[in-house]
């Protein structure tokens, strides 16, 4: 009877692992595509990206542990690491989030800026990222990830921020221009409109097909002369639905409507995938 037991379980294996064979060979056979998925997480940032060579890369994890939820529908059951997270910066509305995602998946890689903190959150995630094992960078204007043809390139912080404690650390976020072939996203933390202008006058190239609005849409980003250089198609805004804020900020919203922006916000579309060929957009 054991012998019979055994032989099943045998069985169901390889009829397992067949399965698994057959869908990586269809997986392959497939385009590639970049997908971002801007995730419903509330008042607060989570992006995720999957480049065309199957590299997860995860931009903040939102105020609470539903980016796990998130993460479950996009990454398979039987897959539990990241390639890359990156901190834009620590505060609770894109770094709690993460805690939950290190506790539960490998990370291989960790980028961020490597300020200094001092909020309960912040002191975590120093003993997680420690713990985890991942190769440690720390972000700098200039730093590029990936292939020419699928990369993200940093624009700011323009200098090394480790170890340093700083009064506003919305002003300290990772900004970065996502591009694959001929389309591109510019990925914006919570930087303030003094920012947007130093980025704009130092002539950076942040000309881009999407926009990730900064601070969730808030009055103290998106300044005209910054839209008037990034020229986006779509402007996507992560907010949480009736936050105390009110978020968006009506100025924010008239701004880029002024500009003939088409807006997508998290509160009123849910999570918000936007599909590149290298080519053509596709939202879905």
């Amino acid at each position: 009877m054991k012998k019979h037991n055994s032989a099943f379980i045998i069985l169901g294996i390889l009829f397992f692992l067949n399965i698994l064979a057959w869908i990586a060979v269809y997986d392959l056979s497939q385009p590639r595509f970049l997908e971002v998925t801007f995730f419903d997480v509330g008042q607060g940032d989570a992006i995720f990206i999957e480049t065309p060579q199957s590299h997860q890369i995860l931009i903040d994890g939102g105020p609470d542990s539903t980016i796990l939820e998130k993460l479950g529908k996009e990454i398979p059951f039987f897959d539990r690491t990241i390639d890359l997270i990156i901190l834009t910066h620590p505060d609770k509305d894109h770094l709690a989030g993460l805690l939950e995602v290190l506790k539960r998946y490998k990370v291989e890689n960790i980028l961020w800026t490597g300020i200094v903190k001092d909020t309960s959150e912040a002191r975590e995630w120093q003993k997680l990222i420690q713990k985890e094992g991942a190769q440690i960078f720390i972000a700098k204007a200039g730093q590029r990830i990936g292939a020419s043809r699928a990369r993200l390139d940093i624009l700011h912080p323009s200098e090394n921020l480790e170890g340093k404690t700083v009064k506003n650390t919305n002003n300290t976020s990772i900004v970065a221009r996502l591009v694959f072939g001929e389309n591109s996203f510019l990925l914006t933390g919570d930087i303030y409109k003094s920012v947007e202008k130093t980025l704009v006058e130092k002539n950076i190239f942040i000309d881009s097909d999407i926009l990730k609005v900064a601070h969730q849409g808030s009055r103290t980003s998106t300044a005209e002369e910054f839209l008037e250089a990034v020229t986006p198609e779509i402007a996507v805004i992560p907010v949480g639905r009736n936050n105390r804020y009110g978020h968006p900020h009506q100025e924010t919203l008239e701004t880029l409507k002024k500009h003939g922006i088409k807006v997508l916000r998290t509160d009123e579309d849910g999570d918000i995938k936007i599909i590149s060929d290298g080519t053509n957009l596709k939202i879905k």
